[in-house]
C-alpha cells in the first residue's frame, strides 16, 4: 500500500485540485491520497470562502481518501509555520510515502534554483 500526501487550502476547491489529486495517484502509484487542509481560516488569516466541511466533502468526492485539518495556529502562520505544522502531522502519521506539491510552471529545476 502506498500513500501520498498534499498540503492544501482548497479555498475554494476547483477542477485543478481534482486534476492534481488524480495526477498524484497516477504519477506516484499511490493507493491513497491524504490532504492536510486549512480549516475555516487560511494562511493569510482571512476566513475561507467556503467552510471546511464543504471543502472537505469536495476533496473526498474528487479523489482524496482522507482530509486532515491543519490547526489554526499553523494554518494562519507564515509559509514556514504552515508547512511545519502540516509536515509534522504527516510525519507523525508514519504512513506517508510521498509528499507532493503542484506548481504552475511544472519546472522542478527552476523551483529548486529559486529555493536555493
Amino acid at each position: 500500500m502506498t500513500i501520498a500526501a498534499v498540503i492544501a487550502e482548497y479555498n475554494p476547491f476547483h477542477n485543478g485540485h481534482e486534476y492534481m489529486i488524480q495526477k498524484i495517484k497516477e504519477e506516484t502509484g499511490a493507493d491513497y491520497v491524504i490532504a492536510v487542509m486549512s480549516g475555516d481560516f487560511t494562511q493569510r488569516g482571512t476566513p475561507a470562502i467556503i467552510d471546511k466541511y464543504a471543502r472537505t466533502k469536495q476533496a473526498l468526492l474528487c479523489g482524496a481518501d482522507l482530509v486532515l485539518e491543519l490547526p489554526v495556529c499553523f494554518a494562519t502562520a507564515s509559509a514556514e509555520g504552515f508547512a511545519f505544522g502540516a509536515v509534522s502531522i504527516l510525519d507523525k502519521l508514519g504512513v506517508v510515502d510521498s509528499l507532493v506539491f503542484g506548481s504552475e510552471s511544472g519546472d522542478i529545476n527552476c523551483i529548486k534554483k529559486v529555493a536555493d
